[in-house]
């Protein structure tokens, strides 16, 4: 399916938003409905050939006691996700009152596997649906993501002829379609949208600029991609992208595993429901996130390190709820922050609390393979600061000195300025 028709979807989902939700919710929120609407759209049409063989699974683990259902219940999907409740988003067509479709819903809602209830929940969906069912709202867009005139699932619809009115969608191309949506909300809301929106451009060289210079070094085989700042999860989708691609203009055959940390409730469940929609399970189950999952304070991924990692972690942001967290600034002990350097046992690379950009970057180097042939590559935006501030023995200076004296930095890079949505910074 070419760009243009998956624009036209997207550009219909986004016309469901104005004409359903435009007197219930300003144009800022409609993402807020939207989003994991037409996720539980496609995850329903998906899901769809297989309820009976799910429904029939659960009864069967019911029966026996079987209480650690889920790998059961995974394989007779034949998906990384399941609904056990009885219905579907067909059947709740036909509901003769607000009330009953609410609840009706609700089972439905509480029917899917952990991973979707995890994205519902950090999506804060079921917070709408008392307002939705109140104007009457539910139904209609229900009733609207499963028109014939749009088709959400990965079987074509059909005319009286047998030929195809609309083809279906596969797991990219439904991805695309999800990621254009989130563009288009993003747009919308250009007063957070450089919050957790790297332009496509800047992800791009940084992908390049980690995978080019090693481009005939790569060999067939896994690698692991990281983010600790991973927003709606782009950066680690294209450079996974770069690199298959890559690795297939060279001969290779590669295999790769997604990981990233994201604090931001509402864009990890955007970055976890992609990696879903797009058919990459075991990716959105390496996707942590929510407001306890800082990753300068709760590090999900201690003992693993990366082939490949790309960050664009906030700056100019305090640090010290999690500088509190972790003990204080005298109190802090972890081995990513305090090191050994210069015959120094304890190399401190803490920063000032105001500003935690670099810590980041110090998680990252600290999660660098060492005894690989291509070691680990990272790359990073940061604003100029990082060039600068800092005294002599302070953290910012050390980390610097830290890269520079153990000849890890191969390249500072000048973005333009203007280049990220709502800052001049560059």
């Amino acid at each position: 399916m070419d760009s243009s028709q998956l624009n036209w979807i997207a550009g219909y989902i986004w016309g469901i938003a104005d004409d359903v939700l435009r007197d219930l919710y300003v144009r800022g929120k409609y993402r807020d409905v939207i989003l994991p609407m037409t996720v539980l759209r496609r995850l329903d049409a998906v899901l769809e050939p297989t309820k009976p063989a799910v429904l029939a699974m659960k009864e069967n683990l019911d029966k026996a006691g079987v209480t650690n259902q889920d790998a059961a219940l995974r394989q007779a999907s034949g998906q990384a996700f399941y609904n056990t409740s009885k219905f579907t988003l067909r059947d709740l067509r036909a509901r003769a009152s607000q009330q009953q479709l609410k609840a009706d819903f609700e089972d439905y809602l509480d029917g899917f596997s952990s991973n979707v209830q995890d994205i519902l929940e950090n999506f804060e969906f079921r917070n709408q649906i008392p307002r939705l069912s109140k104007a009457d709202a539910l139904g209609t867009l229900i009733e609207k993501l499963l028109s014939p005139e749009i088709n959400l699932s990965p079987n074509p619809i059909m005319n009286g002829d047998d030929s195809a009115k609309h083809e279906g969608l596969d797991n990219h191309a439904m991805g695309t379609i999800f990621e254009e949506l989130v563009r288009k909300f993003n747009e919308e809301n250009n007063e957070e949208a450089g919050e957790h929106w790297t332009p496509r451009d800047a992800v791009k060289l940084m992908a390049n600029l980690i995978l080019l210079p090693i481009a005939d070094e790569i060999e067939s085989g896994t690698y692991l991609l990281y983010d600790g700042a991973c927003g709606t999860g782009g950066m680690l989708t294209l450079a996974e992208d770069t690199l298959t691609e890559l690795a297939e203009s060279h001969g290779k055959q590669v295999a790769t595993h997604l990981y990233g940390q994201e604090i931001n409730a509402e864009t990890y469940a955007i970055c976890k429901a992609d990696l879903l929609l797009k058919g990459e399970g075991e990716a959105a189950d390496n996707i942590i996130g929510g407001p306890e999952h800082s990753t300068l304070s709760n590090d999900a991924f201690r003992s693993r390190e990366f082939d490949f990692m790309l960050s664009n972690p906030p700056y100019g942001k305090s640090w010290k709820s999690d500088q509190e967290r972790m003990g204080g600034k005298s109190g802090i002990n972890d081995p990513r922050f305090l090191t050994v350097h210069a015959g120094d046992p304890e190399f401190s690379l803490i920063t000032r609390s105001s500003d935690g950009q670099m810590l980041f970057l110090a998680n990252m180097v600290a999660k660098m393979k060492h005894n690989t042939p291509l070691g680990s590559r990272i790359a990073e935006v940061h604003n100029g600061s990082s060039l600068f501030t800092g005294d002599a023995g302070q953290g910012e200076s050390n980390i610097r000195r830290w890269i520079i004296e153990n000849d890890w930095l191969e390249a500072i890079v000048a973005l333009p300025l203007n280049m990220f949505y709502n800052t001049g910074i560059a």
